[in-house]
């Protein structure tokens, strides 16, 4: 079977020419996700790393299932990674679940994250969470890891809550990520944009433009969601002009590297500023203990998904946001 671009981002098996006798070839067989494939070469990404695989050397390809889907100790795993890496400036905790309010900023940080035992008949939980965010002058939302909070959004939607579009959380190893030569803090993008990546400790003012005008906004709360991490990055991409072409942030929690906030300018898109803003973030991410990286991007935003999935990341869960009705 021959592989083609609609199977970028998915998992393939492929057997590959390794050597041999006139009259007793050797293959060796690869299992990984397929990341990238041009006319000369294929490029898988394995267990023990990235794999280029010339395509003289391909005897067969194929798609294969899926991996398992991930258990409910994993999803509830990972979600408190990432709240962790998005740190509410107020949280509390009702049993299992996390309680944050960020002045409105986000639906991150003003949700209440189902991962886990509220300790409360559901219906009860239900109200605490409404009784918690009304009393700061907040809408109440749940936000529901998928399957491993399916009960929660059933009641939710039994009590008719509005529910956002399906979140999809990401991941990848740390090692699909990187390119195939080690990336310093501040490099030249490949291609026509000739821009420089740098990695800041803090965001400059631009962006924190770029964010603001994203978001409607930076209150204090956002500030303190954005960089009271302990070990954060601010990725810049600037073109040669000095102009801000691409922002994007990377946290470090737990061993998982957090990518979010990232941002192409239009003139700039389509020119590979993502992907080196990614890769930067991995290259210092590994130095910091990393092994492993997750991001979340919206089920519908195509573009992004097919950006992230030819980098190598596969959907681990879904998550959907409910809010209260109005009125």
């Amino acid at each position: 079977m021959v592989l083609g671009p609609a199977d970028v981002g998915h998992r393939v098996v492929v057997r590959r020419a390794v050597g041999g006798s006139a009259d007793r070839p050797l293959f060796t067989d690869l299992l990984g996700e397929l990341t990238a494939l041009t006319p000369a070469e294929l490029t898988i990404a394995t267990r023990r790393g990235t794999v280029v695989v010339p395509r003289s050397e391909v005897h067969r390809a194929k798609r294969v299932p899926a991996r398992r889907r991930a258990t409910t100790r994993e999803i509830v795993a990972l979600e408190q990674v990432a709240a962790a890496g998005w740190p509410a400036p107020e949280t509390e905790r009702l049993g299992a679940w996390l309680l944050r309010a960020a002045s409105g900023w986000t639906a991150r940080g003003n949700s209440a994250l189902a991962a886990g035992d509220p300790g409360l008949p559901l219906p009860a939980a239900i109200d605490a969470v409404v009784a918690w965010y009304a009393a700061r002058g907040l809408a109440a939302a749940v936000t529901t890891p998928l399957p491993a909070a399916a009960r929660v959004a059933a009641a939710l939607d039994a009590r008719g809550w509005r529910a956002a579009p399906a979140t999809l959380v990401q991941t990848a190893p740390i090692a699909v990520l990187l390119p195939r030569a080690p990336l310093p803090a501040t490099r030249k993008l490949a291609g026509e944009q000739r821009a420089e990546v740098r990695l800041e400790p803090v965001p400059s003012a631009g962006w924190l433009a770029v964010v603001g005008e994203r978001k409607g906004g930076l209150p204090a709360a956002a500030r303190h969601i954005l960089t009271s991490v302990p070990q954060v990055r601010f990725a810049h991409g600037y073109d040669d002009s000095g102009e801000l072409c691409g922002i994007a942030r990377g946290v470090v929690t737990d061993g998982w590297l957090g990518v979010s906030l990232m941002e192409v300018a239009p003139a700039a898109r389509r020119r590979g500023v993502a992907r080196q803003l990614l890769r930067a973030l991995a290259g210092w991410a590994g130095s910091a203990g990393a092994d492993r990286a997750y991001l979340q991007v919206e089920e519908g935003n195509e573009p992004a998904v097919a950006l992230y999935a030819g980098m190598g990341f596969t959907t681990h869960h879904p998550y959907v946001t409910y809010r209260t009705p109005s009125g």
